[in-house]
């Protein structure tokens, strides 16, 4: 009898926390570049005594990706959005001052000239945090170089001061944070992709899919549904031999 509970009870759990990332995409289909979460199950055995049975399997569910699928790419017009043509990643600095990685592009710059995204997080480049200086017109090429016009000689040639780092993701282990961040896993960096181009003027919109994202949500919710009374038919089946026992 217990199987039959243990069995029910690993699907609810395993229900909720489906649950509880198909909330969170459904939350950020708005979200510039985000990327849908993906939820793996593993079976989590328990072995008998001598060791020579596995006697229950529990389900061991946790977010260890994402759908890395392009989303829509939408013309805003303004200089500072950029949206990555292909696979790459824009490298950004994490609040652990670690290197981490993103496809949100809606850049802007704060007071003191620091290239951030939509979220604050300083943009990369070769040499770290990428700093404009005061008082110049900035443009992005489409290779993520970073060039600034003197407004007061605007006959010389723009000056590069950077160039945005454009990781390639292609053969690493990369796992996604709770802060929405891509890192690699184990630790490390990702390579430069030189290769890499972006387009000036777009975001490119979170690829979660509404319509697919509710349809899951009332699968899940009704698979609940149905290991809860899984436990409620157990409860009864265990009254049930208890009081045969009884009158015998």
């Amino acid at each position: 009898m217990d199987r039959l509970i243990y069995s029910a009870l690993s699907g609810m759990r395993s229900s909720m926390e489906k649950q509880r990332v198909l909330a969170s995409n459904m939350a950020n289909a708005e979200t510039i570049g985000f990327r849908a979460e993906l939820m793996d199950a593993r079976a989590v055995t328990v072995e008998s005594r001598n060791g020579s049975l596995e006697t229950r399997a529990m389900q061991s569910s946790a977010v260890r990706g994402a759908d890395m699928s392009q989303g829509e790419m939408t013309l805003t017009g303004r200089s500072l959005d950029i949206a990555i043509d292909g696979e790459a990643l824009i490298a950004v600095q994490a609040e652990d001052g670690s290197e981490a990685y993103t496809r949100r592009g809606d850049l802007t710059l704060t007071g003191a000239g620091l290239l951030v995204n939509g979220e604050g997080r300083p943009i990369l480049g070769e040499q770290g945090p990428i700093t404009v200086p005061p008082g110049g017109v900035m443009a992005i090429a489409p290779d993520g170089v970073v060039t600034v016009t003197n407004p007061a000689t605007p006959e010389a040639p723009p000056a590069e001061i950077a160039r945005i780092k454009l990781a390639n993701p292609v053969g690493s282990q990369v796992t996604k944070g709770l802060d929405n961040l891509f890192r690699v896993e184990g630790g490390g960096v990702l390579p430069a992709d030189l290769s890499a181009t972006v387009k000036t003027g777009y975001l490119e919109q979170s690829n979660v899919k509404l319509t697919e994202v509710l349809v899951e949500l009332v699968d899940q919710q009704r698979l609940f549904d149905m290991r809860t009374k899984l436990v409620a038919t157990a409860k009864e089946l265990d009254e049930s031999g208890a009081s045969l026992m009884r009158l015998s």
